[in-house]
């Protein structure tokens, strides 16, 4: 058996299945904590756990500073930016149905872009059905959550800044970020998202509350969504076409649905299986017909 292989071949379904759990720990850990603040201590636990890791192993940091500078750019648009535009969308009132539907629209951005800027690695029509097919199920699945009388200018444009930062963010990293110590890599995008949300987080209302739940989410996220679900991402946009790695996107909420059902007993309509249907059949469309991407990657200079 060729582990390796194996491993690299199930690295999108450990992704999806770990990153489908955020919204399930926003609601355990939002109630209790002001978002930014709970991210940035999430960032500062994350960072430590990453250096013990880094020490044990002695895994090589990244060895120019231009290689530092576009880590630092993925991590304040991916960490700070998405995540800090989801939970602060979540908090001003707008239904995480709702977030989720407009987070998901990432995979159709990445496909324009990158059809209009004319990289190397094309969108076929049958990806493009995909992400279309995907797309539909999506909105199959969030419908009966969809409160459209939450949406408000301020909490709509942060989920559109979530929007905006994930996607940037992900064709930044697939373009400029070389590949290295997935470790060390992380451990320097936190440094750059923390030095964005620990000052925005001291204008924040609210305290926290040490309940229970919130302590779970919060070791939840250190453990799980950061040291795996952070670093699998980067793994997979460095080894795959940013159209195909972003369609991925699209099964966060049917799987985050199917939690939903199993933890706290959400009905599970035949609405929301077509959903399911749809969405696993546009994603499979789309990562049928990836090609490797073969983005030149610039010189760099120390």
């Amino acid at each position: 058996m060729n582990r390796p292989g194996a491993w690299l071949r199930a690295m999108p379904v450990f992704f999806v299945l770990i990153w489908s759990t955020g919204f399930v720990v926003a609601r355990y850990g939002m109630p209790h904590a002001p978002p930014l603040s709970f991210l940035s201590i999430r960032y500062v636990l994350s960072v430590l756990a990453f250096l013990v890791w880094i020490r044990w192993v002695h895994a090589a940091w990244p060895s120019t500073r231009s290689q530092w500078l576009h880590l630092g750019v993925t991590g304040v648009l991916i960490h700070a930016g998405y995540l800090g535009g989801v939970w602060a969308a979540v908090k001003a009132g707008l239904g995480a149905g709702f977030v989720a539907l407009v987070v998901g629209l990432q995979p159709l951005l990445t496909a324009l872009w990158v059809s209009a800027t004319g990289q190397s690695h094309r969108v076929a029509p049958r990806q493009w059905l995909g992400l279309v097919l995907g797309l539909a199920g999506l909105v199959l699945v969030v419908w009966h959550k969809l409160q459209l009388g939450q949406a408000q200018a301020g909490n709509l444009s942060l989920a559109a800044f979530a929007l905006a930062s994930i996607t940037a963010g992900a064709l930044y990293q697939k373009r400029w970020v070389r590949p290295c110590d997935v470790r060390t890599a992380n451990t320097v995008q936190l440094l750059a998202a923390l030095a964005v949300t620990a000052p925005l987080a001291l204008l924040e209302e609210g305290r926290f509350d040490w309940h229970p739940e919130l302590i779970g989410a919060l070791a939840w996220s250190v453990l799980v969504l950061t040291l795996g679900g952070s670093s699998l991402l980067y793994l997979l946009l460095q080894r795959g076409a940013a159209t195909a790695v972003t369609s991925l996107m699209y099964l966060v909420p049917p799987c985050t649905a199917l939690l939903a059902w199993w933890l706290f007993d959400e009905t599970l309509t035949m609405l929301v299986l077509a959903g399911l249907a749809f969405t696993a059949l546009g994603v499979a469309l789309v990562v049928r017909d990836a090609r490797p991407a073969t983005t030149p990657i610039p010189k760099e200079t120390a």
